[in-house]
C-alpha cells in the first residue's frame, strides 16, 4: 500500500506520545499476537491446500528412479534366442546310465533315477538319450552339423544352440525317450508316446520341467524331448534368472 501514495506524498510519520503503538503497549502487544496468528494461519493455509503432484507425471512418464534419473530398459543377454550359461563343475556331475556316459549334476540325476523309477513301476520305459555336454560338443554339434546340412545359422538355432548357450552347459537339462519306440527318439512323434503322456502327468513331481514348449517365447522349435530340472535353487535361478532383464 505505501508503494501506491505519490512520491512527493510518502513522507515518514514520526511517532508522537499519542500514537497507539507508542502510548498504549496493551495495544501493541494484541497487535504483535495478531499478527503472529495471521502469519500462523497463512503458513498452514499454504501448506495443507499444496497441489499434489501431476497424476499423469508420475504414471506416465519415462522409468525414473528414486535418486531422479531416468532407468534405462534393456535386454536379456541372448544369441538367436538362447540364453547364456555357465558350464557345470565336472566335480558335481554324476552318471544317470550304466556305461556313465551320460551325465547330469548330482541333485538333477537323483531326481532323474526316482522319476526313472516311478515311471517303471507304472510300465513305462524312459531312456536318457543326453545329459551334460561341454562347449566343444555343443561347438560342433552347432557348427559343424550346419555345415553339413547346409542350414544358416538362424534355421540352425532353431533346433541347436551356439556353443556357450546351451541348457545341457548347465548339467540340469537332459533329452529323454521312450525306451520301446526308439524311431520317435529327439522327435516331435516323441509327444504320441506313452513316455510322454507319462512325463506330462508326473515330471513336475520331481522338479522337471519342459523347456522348449510349443510356440515358446525364445522361438526355439517345440521339443517334447527337452527337460530341465529347477528343483533346489541353483538350477532354479540358473534358468529363471537368465530371462531376466539385466540391470
Amino acid at each position: 500500500m505505501y508503494d501506491d501514495i505519490p512520491e512527493a506524498r510518502r513522507q515518514t510519520v514520526p511517532q508522537t506520545a499519542s500514537s497507539p503503538a507508542r502510548g498504549n503497549p496493551a495495544l501493541l502487544i494484541g497487535s504483535c499476537i495478531g499478527l503472529l496468528v495471521i502469519a500462523v494461519g497463512a503458513a498452514f493455509a499454504i501448506g495443507f491446500f499444496k497441489p499434489e503432484p501431476s497424476q499423469s507425471k508420475v504414471e506416465n512418464g519415462p522409468n525414473t528412479s528414486p535418486t531422479g534419473g531416468t532407468d534405462t530398459p534393456s535386454t536379456p543377454d541372448t544369441t538367436l534366442g538362447h540364453f547364456s550359461y555357465k558350464v557345470a563343475p565336472e566335480n558335481e556331475l554324476q552318471a544317470i546310465t550304466a556305461d556313465n556316459r551320460i551325465r547330469l549334476r548330482s541333485a538333477a540325476a537323483r531326481a532323474y533315477k526316482q522319476m526313472s523309477s516311478a515311471a517303471a513301476a507304472d510300465g513305462v520305459k524312459l531312456q536318457a538319450l543326453s545329459g551334460f555336454r561341454t562347449v566343444d560338443d555343443q561347438d560342433y554339434l552347432f557348427f559343424k552339423v550346419k555345415e553339413e546340412r547346409a542350414q544358416g545359422a538362424q534355421q540352425r538355432a532353431k533346433v541347436s544352440a551356439p556353443p556357450g548357450r546351451s541348457e545341457h552347459h548347465t548339467g540340469y537339462a537332459m533329452d529323454i525317450g521312450d525306451a520301446t519306440q526308439t524311431d520317435a527318439h529327439v522327435n516331435v512323434a516323441f509327444e504320441e508316446t506313452r513316455a510322454f503322456d507319462w512325463l506330462q502327468k508326473n515330471a513336475p513331481r520331481y522338479s522337471f520341467e519342459l523347456s522348449f514348449p510349443k510356440g515358446n517365447s525364445q522361438g526355439v522349435s517345440y521339443e517334447p524331448w527337452h527337460w530341465r530340472y529347477v528343483g533346489d535353487k541353483d538350477s532354479l535361478e540358473t534358468f529363471y534368472n537368465a530371462r531376466n532383464l539385466k540391470s
